[in-house]
């Protein structure tokens, strides 16, 4: 084995990891964003600003418990080191691809998603079932989540959490809020200065660690570190790579997240950031990566629904359903993909 080949594709797999990393940052910005625009509590350049910062502390002080899920749910250690890169390298490619297709068509798809599909859709097509970890068996016999069924279910339950949550934040705050004058709206656009940074925060504590986790990976893959781990500088560059993401930010779903599903006012922009960042954070706390999309597009539903629910545009929400639902396989199918054309050009699985 070609030492320089395994050096030069894990510094590859490193690098498009970070691309995937700030298109994360780009792609998800507009879920925190949205809303406080739409609200008209800040500019979007107060809102880039701010988000920013925050972006930039949750992944350093969030700990790596959602980087040791993403970097476990498949096991390909056992496979030449140049096949195992090259699988990881052709799943984050298909990553990127599905997050640059759904921003271009204004769809806020899920970028964890899009990770999972792509990584376990290349292992799938290069060295089969047997080489990702399911979870399913220890979720029957010992009731607890890992691999796979932990990352399934996180990202499908937590946006019925980020619905109901904001359904019922939306109830209990317009009962206390019921006779206050007017001007109470002032109050709600000065909060979203702490519910939007509660929110950034979350999300670079949870999305970050994807990124991290794959990298970590990849530094065991290619033999660099002993065991699979976090080293501090990933945390710190994958910080900073998702914040500069988020500072360029992807307004095209802004308009979908802000104006596309409900007529948001500075109560309900409030509401659904502070449900965001509470499902967010929660699930980061316990290793779940969850995706932003889902949570925040969910929380918006919710909160809506309990004012005005015709007023929703439930024929976007399903148009969104539509694209989570396609995500993992269609990203999958892209990963692996790539993965046999690559195969076919550079015989990678020659040695297995």
């Amino acid at each position: 084995m070609d030492s320089n080949t395994v050096m030069m594709l894990m510094w590859a797999t490193i690098v498009v990891v970070l691309i995937f990393d700030f298109t994360n940052g780009f792609h998800d910005a507009s879920n925190i964003t949205g809303s406080i625009i739409a609200s008209r509590a800040m500019t979007p350049i107060q809102a880039a600003l701010l988000t920013g910062v925050f972006h930039f502390i949750g992944p350093m002080l969030g700990g790596v418990a959602v980087a040791n899920t993403i970097g476990g749910f498949v096991k390909i250690d056992d496979l030449p080191k140049v096949m195992s890169l090259t699988v990881v390298l052709c799943g984050i490619f298909g990553s990127i691809f599905w997050n640059l297709l759904t921003w271009f068509f204004g769809l806020p798809s899920s970028s964890s998603h899009a990770l999972v599909g792509g990584i376990a859709g290349a292992v799938l097509f290069a060295a089969g079932g047997d080489h990702v970890v399911w979870g399913v068996e220890k979720l029957v016999v010992d009731g607890k989540m890992t691999g796979v069924t932990k990352v399934v279910l996180s990202l499908f339950i937590s946006p019925i959490l980020g619905f109901w949550l904001g359904y019922m934040l939306q109830v209990l705050v317009r009962r206390l809020t019921n006779r206050a004058r007017p001007s109470i709206d002032k109050v709600f656009k000065w909060s979203q200065y702490i519910s939007a940074a509660a929110l950034s925060f979350s999300h670079g504590t949870n999305d970050a660690q994807k990124s991290m986790g794959i990298i970590g990976l990849a530094l065991f893959l290619g033999g660099e570190i002993p065991k699979f781990g976090i080293p501090y500088w990933v945390i710190v560059t994958c910080a900073v790579v998702i914040t500069i993401g988020n500072m360029f930010g992807g307004w095209r779903i802004v308009r979908t997240v802000g104006f596309g599903i409900y007529r948001v006012r500075p109560i309900h922009s409030f509401n659904a950031q502070l449900t965001s960042a509470a499902v967010i954070f929660g699930a980061a706390t316990m290793g779940a990566p969850v995706s932003t999309t889902h949570v925040a597009s969910s929380g918006i539903m919710g909160v809506g629904s309990a004012d005005r629910p015709k007023a929703v545009k439930w024929r976007k929400g399903k148009e969104i359903l539509a694209t989570w639902l396609l995500t993992i396989p269609g990203s999958g199918l892209v990963g692996g993909a790539t993965y046999l054309l690559t195969d076919l050009i550079f015989h990678v699985s020659a040695g297995r």
